[in-house]
């Protein structure tokens, strides 16, 4: 016989404000997906019933059921402290949020990264090339020799420059 779910008990500003989000048309998908899983769940609705009505695998709703039951104390105090649905809609699309998840830290700084854009915006000349454009290639042996980074790919290095050109109004 399957564990019976720990009951999630909504109030009635968190359920309206959820099932608004729910319904969204223009919040990402994955957080109008959490906002059903949380009304669901204050239904009484099983995880697995869930997962098959979302097409999803029945661990995201029992994943989200404890990430909701973990935050609501918070949230319940913020709702009798007099927060506005406002601000207690904007506390509940955080508690919606992915969490941070862990990676490979950033090989550069913000600081070598600065540096290589200023040495990209130079003219080749004043390195002593006979060129009037930089290469990848060309950069990223510079960038060594003026030792802003220890080593960089020339390709590594013309896809952060891309990024950081888009990025740029």
């Amino acid at each position: 016989m399957p564990r019976r779910a720990r009951d999630l008990e909504l109030s009635a500003r968190q359920r309206r404000i959820l099932e608004g989000l729910s319904r969204s048309r223009t919040l990402p998908t994955r957080l109008v997906e959490r906002a059903k899983i949380v009304v669901w769940c204050d239904d009484g609705l099983p995880d697995a019933a869930q997962a098959r009505l979302l097409n999803v695998d029945s661990q995201r709703p029992r994943r989200w059921r404890k990430r909701w039951l973990a935050a609501a104390a918070e949230l319940n105090e913020a709702e009798l402290a007099g927060a506005t649905d406002h601000e207690l809609g904007q506390r509940i699309q955080g508690m919606l949020l992915d969490e941070e998840r862990s990676g490979s830290p950033p090989k550069f700084s913000p600081e070598q990264i600065a540096q290589l854009i200023s040495l990209a915006c130079e003219p080749p000349e004043e390195s002593g090339l006979p060129t009037t454009h930089w290469t990848p290639a060309e950069l990223a042996n510079e960038a060594r020799k003026r030792r802003v980074v220890e080593s960089i790919s020339p390709r590594h290095l013309d896809r952060l420059l891309k990024s950081v050109r888009a990025s740029t109004p």
